[in-house]
């Protein structure tokens, strides 16, 4: 057991001033007041970070619930012109069948700050009041982001295709329009500012009258969606 050495002094009214020493701190003092200096720079650098990574993604939040939120497109069926016309003669049954060939121009518009690079695979069919009667594989391209672009399409009407419905067709064509339903499936990638991709399939689903007369479209709605 350490002992404590005191000394006093006697001053002139005859009291006496003690003074004790000062506790001596040895190694095990010194090491344990360092690993509590660590431990607590250590918690504020782990809340520092927990706080850094907070707020980054309370901004990624933000930035994908605003600036970077997927809007759909808008589509717009521009022209369609025949470019065209191909007799088949089918055996064994000796019948011809005939098919037509529109060149269709579709406007896209992408409000996306992303954008839009298609490969292979686009594809659009054509129906004619539930009937299939054509399809067009879509050439790859690319939509800038918040631009314009435009798609071209040889879509294929096979006319024996319309066989069921002839007489409405017969009835339609002399009334100078005919309804048709263009659904088309365009895969793709996203890229946002040009760092972050994602997979996209951009649907479009287009109601159109086909003029006889014009030999284009006389009018249309749509309706666009993309999916990541």
């Amino acid at each position: 057991m350490a002992s404590t050495t005191a000394s006093g002094t006697a001053s002139g009214n005859g009291s006496v001033h003690t003074t004790t020493a000062a506790p001596f701190r040895t190694h095990k003092d010194w090491e344990a007041a360092r690993r509590q200096r660590r431990r607590r720079c250590l918690c504020c650098c782990l809340l520092a970070t927990l706080v850094v990574l907070l707020l980054l993604a309370i901004t990624l939040v933000v930035l994908f619930l605003t600036v970077l939120r997927v809007r759909d497109p808008t589509t717009r069926l521009v022209s369609t012109r025949l470019i065209g016309v191909a007799p088949r003669l089918s055996f064994p049954a000796a019948s011809i069948q005939l098919n037509v060939t529109l060149l269709v121009t579709v406007a896209v518009h992408n409000p996306n700050p992303a954008s839009f690079a298609y490969a292979s695979g686009g594809h659009t069919d054509l129906t004619y009041r539930g009937a299939h009667v054509g399809d067009a594989e879509i050439d790859p391209g690319r939509i800038p982001s918040r631009g314009d672009g435009t798609v071209q399409l040889a879509l294929t009407l096979q006319a024996d295709r319309f066989a069921g419905d002839l007489t409405q067709l017969i009835g339609d064509v002399m009334a100078g329009s005919v309804p048709l339903d263009a659904s088309t499936r365009i895969p793709g990638r996203v890229a946002i500012f040009g760092v972050f991709k994602r997979h996209a399939v951009a649907y479009s689903d287009c109601h159109f009258v086909f003029g006889v007369a014009e030999m284009g479209v006389r009018s249309q709605q749509c309706s666009d969606r993309t999916k990541l």
